[in-house]
């Protein structure tokens, strides 16, 4: 026993406990979260007329009388169990709004949709993947004595790829700066792209509401150069949501149009400060605009999904844009598992943070995500399901539905979270296994779905 490893101990100790079943049948009900969540208390349901007991349920008779519950985080760096599960929430949440289900009409499909991809500004220069980096015939240097060029062909996973020709003219200021306010840029962009597609068929701006509406679904992604840009997709509607037929004036191109001019005009201005002045932010030039088309001529919309789906999942260490866990201290910075390009952005927001002007920012709060505070994942109401009505969805066909007029009384405290190191093996392996199931099962659909789709046609 000595030669072995402390989980492999810990792991035979849990095997011999009499309750190690029940154990495990609460490891397998988390699929094998990595960090669960210990609660002890109890839940008892009541016949709302009479008083009589229905069900009670008390965790006295559990494992170390705890209950283990997810831990719901969606970062796949922090609990791939849980960060799958996230995914594909988020899979069937952007594809409601895309092509109906959960809720929502099918006639979303035909309504003028687009997938929109609004990029941050330049900073300054940085190394690029492709057939030359930065090719420069009258070669030059910068005022610190660094090339203005590179004509190295660097591979799109080189460790180079993203990081500034010259640190010390990259505006590290600006950059963390925009990510403060990128999410009061968006708001922004939203406003403007109602009111220019109310000015463009002569209405008062303050109308729009009540001939349209404009859905979307947004998610933000680091680049290589450790800056969020943003994939949407935006939908017209009536004025009542996804149910009523968007005006007759609600056309694709009108709505593209205004898209691209708003994304070229709105801008926020910064606070003033006497170190920085006051900045004026907006988008990047980089802009795409993509038509989404109900006869597929056009980006697929389960790939669409697909694409969103794969991006909340990622952690910002995943992506190499910062850590998944806050700075409390300098020393922290300086010691994160970072490039320097990554931790030049950490100082600037560590520094930047100390400033009043810029303290309702909170940037020393935010120094992990390089000063971004906005959500992943973000959507208008009308745009599709909610993830709160998706885990009912599926509550309800694991057999946890409510019972008609019955009342329920919850006590329930928290007592605890993750595992112990031979629980963390184990809940690894149980894990592991799920997914396998999955993939197996998924290709076995595959197949059949194939096969029918070639079958001849009985006749």
């Amino acid at each position: 026993m000595r030669q072995l490893s402390e989980a492999d101990r810990d792991a035979i100790r849990l095997a011999q406990d009499p309750k190690f079943s029940r154990w495990l049948e609460q490891i397998t009900a988390t699929g094998g979260c990595s960090h669960p969540v210990h609660l002890s208390g109890s839940t008892t349901t009541l016949d709302a007329e009479t008083g009589e007991i229905l069900s009670h349920y008390d965790t006295r008779n559990e494992p170390g009388e705890r209950l283990l519950v997810r831990c719901r985080n969606r970062r796949a760096t922090v609990c791939p169990a849980c960060s799958r599960l996230h995914a594909g929430d988020t899979f069937h949440l952007v594809r409601a709004g895309l092509l109906g289900g959960k809720n929502v009409s099918a006639a979303v499909r035909h309504r003028p949709r687009l997938f929109v991809t609004l990029t941050a500004p330049s900073f300054g220069p940085v190394h690029r993947a492709g057939e030359l980096c930065r090719p420069r015939r009258d070669g030059g240097t910068c005022e610190h004595g660094r090339s203005l060029g590179c004509g190295t062909v660097h591979a799109p996973d080189a460790a180079v790829v993203g990081q500034p020709l010259c640190a010390d003219c990259y505006d590290y200021t600006a950059h963390v700066l925009w990510h403060a306010h990128a999410s009061k840029l968006w708001d922004r962009f939203v406003i403007d792209v109602r009111r220019r597609l109310a000015s463009s068929v002569g209405l008062v701006q303050s109308c729009f509401a009540q001939h349209a509406r404009l859905s979307f679904a947004r998610v933000a992604e680091y680049q290589k150069r450790a800056a969020v840009h943003v994939h949407v997709i935006v939908r017209l509607d009536g004025p009542d949501g996804p149910d009523d037929e968007p005006p007759a004036w609600g056309s694709v191109d009108r709505l593209t149009d205004a898209v691209r001019a708003s994304a070229g005009r709105v801008l926020v201005r910064t606070p003033y400060s006497p170190a920085v002045g006051e900045l004026e932010l907006c988008w990047g030039a980089q802009l795409d605009v993509r038509t989404l088309r109900a006869d597929g001529d056009g980006p697929d919309d389960d790939a669409v999904a697909a694409y969103v789906a794969k991006y909340v999942t990622k952690g910002a260490s995943e992506t190499g844009a910062g850590t998944d866990h806050p700075l409390t201290t300098w020393a922290d910075i300086e010691s994160a598992p970072v490039s320097e390009h990554v931790r030049a952005l950490m100082r600037a927001c560590w520094r930047l943070g100390g400033l009043p002007e810029y303290a309702p920012l909170n940037l020393r709060a935010w120094a992990h995500t390089l000063g971004f505070r906005g959500h992943i994942l973000t959507k208008s109401r009308a745009f599709s399901t909610t993830y709160a009505a998706l885990r009912a969805d599926r509550a309800h066909h694991m057999g946890h539905a409510d019972i008609p007029n019955a009342a329920t009384e919850r006590n329930w405290r928290y007592v605890g979270s993750g595992h112990t190191p031979g629980a963390a093996l184990l809940a690894a392996g149980v894990a592991e296994d799920l997914a396998a199931n999955r993939e197996m099962a998924r290709e076995v659909w595959a197949a059949e779905r194939g096969r029918l789709s070639g079958a001849p046609e009985r006749r």
